[in-house]
């Protein structure tokens, strides 16, 4: 056996050249051995094709008109509302920007920020676990707390990012939670409830029937979070909390109010659209953010999660929540959206404390843009041109058409220098483009009138559809509606704007735009004498 294993191993090293006497054999010769050259190339393989990827996607965005395009607009702050364009003397005029209340040049605030930057930096230097964590987020907090009446509230970089962490972080943690979200909700609050991995149930925008439905299918020890919004920014409705309200303690849900756009624009204090509910009650306790303490049964207190945002009527950057200080907590120690991102700058975070300050102490900024959104909406309707009547302080004016709308935005600013942004699809529903206007305290009756004018000659060029044409065809979005529009009644009654039977609107206005201190000396006297 072992004699077989023998030869065979010897054979194979016969074969293989490797024996003794044949070892130059077992290696190739120099003129065998391959020259260097180019590797083999490697088997063409398929590959995903990114750039053309990206390519088709924009593609269907130009295709369907809604394609983003972004105008480079430098807002003046020393010539509110005006701006220039990427040429310094190229100046515009910008109707719809979302500082409303011109809050992102007053001189308290830029004052406060200033000095902040001077002694404290630029930055945070990290997030708010990691020495991001500082007296300006204190005080800025607790500022907010109070301005809502609520035991607690954090800070975030944005309002988007706030109600996505805060959506997504209760949806998931609560066990077998549901999610009942408006149909016209922000996509920061559509995305947090995603992200949650929550069940969610969609109702009809501002229904109560429907929410009620859906409401009663769910068991009563499931958890239930009602997420809507008080001013809703593209068509200027608003909600009716307080019956929303009712029906979550009916059904044992919480609510999630956006107060986004109302923030600084409504209440005596600019607490939002829930505080205006109960003006005359939170009017009482005198002016100043801290002057509106917790009030046991308003409409205010009963709201469970308030949002809102220091970058609109207030003029800063930054989001926030209010609630209870366990929620808050909550929110602050599990919330990934909070917990790593870096803080708010110092000069922020102080600027945006000041501005709601400020508005908490002084009405006169709101008020006269309440007048002058009025006025705006009475020239218009004047002009057979279609607004989307709604209560608050947005004029949404009707196109239809994403082409159409793109072109009216572009004659505006390229004939007029009025830059009015064109809103289509996917921020409204396709067939219901337009352009979105947002008078200030800064749009006196000058700039109006060039508004106006310069609409009028935009409609009769693109032959845009008026109201007349809409209310013709049975009417659309409440536009052309028999007696829509009368039935729409502002949110700041006459009474609340200091308007009476001896002070007309005019005369309110140009004492407002003439007023130069923060507090509000006898304004209706004024206007009465004035008259």
């Amino acid at each position: 056996m072992l004699f077989i294993s023998y030869a065979m191993h010897r054979n194979w090293l016969t074969e293989h050249a490797v024996l003794p006497g044949r070892v130059e054999s077992a290696f190739p010769k120099s003129k065998d051995i391959p020259k260097p050259g180019r590797k083999p190339s490697a088997p063409m393989l398929s590959k995903f094709d990114y750039e053309g990827f990206y390519n088709k996607e924009l593609d269907k965005k130009h295709k369907d008109k809604s394609y983003r395009y972004f105008n480079n607009i430098n807002r003046l702050a020393q010539e509110f509302p005006r701006a220039h364009m990427s040429a310094k003397d190229e100046r515009v005029t910008v109707w719809c920007s979302n500082d409303y209340l011109g809050m992102g040049r007053n001189p308290e605030v830029l004052k406060t920020m200033h000095q902040t930057l001077d002694m404290y930096g630029a930055g945070a230097g990290g997030t708010r676990n990691i020495s991001g964590h500082n007296q300006h987020a204190v005080a800025l907090e607790k500022t907010i707390a109070d301005l809502h009446g609520k035991d607690g509230a954090l800070v975030f970089s944005s309002c988007y990012v706030a109600n996505d962490a805060t959506l997504a972080t209760l949806g998931s943690k609560l066990p077998d939670c549901v999610i009942l979200s408006d149909s016209m909700n922000h996509a920061s609050m559509i995305q947090g409830i995603r992200h949650s991995g929550a069940k969610k149930l969609v109702f009809k925008h501002n229904d109560l029937v429907d929410l009620e439905a859906k409401l009663a299918s769910l068991p009563p020890e499931v958890p239930k979070i009602i997420a809507f919004e008080s001013v809703y920014s593209m068509c200027g409705s608003v909600a009716p909390i307080e019956e929303i309200c009712d029906l979550a303690d009916k059904y044992g849900a919480i609510t999630f109010l956006d107060e986004v756009h109302a923030v600084g624009m409504y209440g005596p204090h600019g607490a939002g659209v829930a505080e205006h509910l109960d003006y005359d009650v939170y009017a009482s306790a005198g002016p100043g953010a801290s002057a509106s303490p917790m009030k046991k049964g308003t409409v205010m207190d009963r709201i469970d999660i308030i949002t809102g945002t220091l970058g609109k009527a207030w003029g800063c950057v930054g989001g926030y929540i209010a609630a209870s200080a366990s929620l808050v907590d909550t929110i602050r120690s599990l919330a990934p959206g909070f917990i790593f991102t870096t803080s708010l700058p110092p000069a922020t975070m102080a600027g945006a404390r000041t501005a709601i300050e400020y508005q908490a102490r002084y009405q006169g900024d709101r008020r006269l843009q309440q007048l002058h959104t009025r006025a705006v909406k009475e020239d218009l309707a004047e002009r057979d041109i279609p607004v989307i009547p709604n209560p608050s302080h947005i004029v949404p004016i009707l196109v239809g058409d994403a082409e159409v709308a793109k072109k009216a935005s572009d004659m505006l600013l390229s004939e007029y220098g009025i830059y009015v942004q064109a809103i289509n699809y996917p921020t409204v529903p396709r067939g219901e483009e337009r352009l979105r206007i947002t008078p200030t305290p800064g749009h006196t009756k000058e700039f109006r009138d060039e508004l106006v004018q310069a609409l009028e000659g935009v409609w009769q060029k693109l032959k845009i559809k008026r109201t007349s044409d809409w209310k013709a065809q049975g009417g659309f979005v409440g536009v052309g509606v028999a007696d829509k529009e009368t039935q729409v009644e502002p949110l700041w009654t006459d009474e609340q704007l200091g308007l009476r039977h001896d002070v007309k609107s005019e005369v309110l206005q140009e004492v407002l735009e003439h007023e130069s201190g923060p507090e509000m000396p006898a304004v209706v006297a004024k206007a009465a004498a004035a008259a």
